[in-house]
């Protein structure tokens, strides 16, 4: 199931809100966004899927994966956009990276609800969830319509948000009562940590080297 990557050692973070213009933020600003505090598993807008514990793994397990692939799913909507917008390669290798390794984790998520007949999220269930660190509709307009240097600025940005929200995410499935104590679930969770938060570090080298120059190598 799971790809590997070269490991990073040191984790980074990004300051997610950033100063306006009057009202109308420039193209390549991002939008200011605060990760929300909701209660544990119960981020997800709509009707919820059906989730029950079973032998081994609770209902927080379960709701975690559900959501996670909701999660995932719009991570790789942002990956894709990259080719078709001016991005330079090393931003380019990074978006290939995140689209394999999370399609690779989504296919595992679902064997996973499906093998314990618990509800599996279809693409419109997922693309309506809104979990810690997913962008809005304003935001991903803002991604959808930046080109070159600024969408990589935004790209970094707006990524860096969505791993930290993976990363709420994780905290809060270890913080639920008797969740995670399934192997499998318990290595995949430990792995979207580790993964996310090298490519914060990774993400976050790449914006300082466009702050500080205005370019990238290409």
């Amino acid at each position: 199931m799971k790809r590997y990557w070269p490991a990073i050692l040191v984790v980074g973070v990004i300051p997610l809100a950033c100063g306006t213009r009057g009202t109308t933020p420039s193209p390549d600003t991002p939008v200011p966004v605060s990760m929300p505090a909701a209660e544990p598993q119960a981020h997800m807008h709509g009707a919820e899927l059906p989730a029950t514990a079973g032998p081994g793994y609770t209902v927080a397990d379960v709701r975690f994966m559900q959501n996670m692939i909701g999660h995932h799913a719009q991570a790789i909507v942002m990956a894709e956009m990259a080719p078709e917008r001016g991005a330079g390669v090393q931003l380019l290798r990074l978006a290939q990276k995140i689209d394999i390794s999370q399609t690779d984790e989504i296919a595992f998520m679902r064997r996973w609800l499906k093998e314990r007949e618990q509800g599996v999220p279809d693409d419109a269930q997922a693309q309506a969830m809104m979990m810690p660190g997913m962008l809005n509709a304003e935001q991903m307009a803002q991604l959808v319509a930046a080109r070159g240097v600024s969408f990589e600025r935004l790209f970094l940005t707006y990524m860096i948000m969505h791993h930290q929200g993976a990363l709420q995410m994780v905290e809060e499935l270890f913080d639920s009562p008797r969740a995670a104590q399934e192997s499998e679930i318990f290595r995949f969770a430990t792995d979207v940590d580790t993964d996310q938060r090298d490519e914060i570090w990774v993400m976050q080298t790449m914006l300082d080297m466009l702050e500080g120059t205005g370019s990238q190598t290409r």
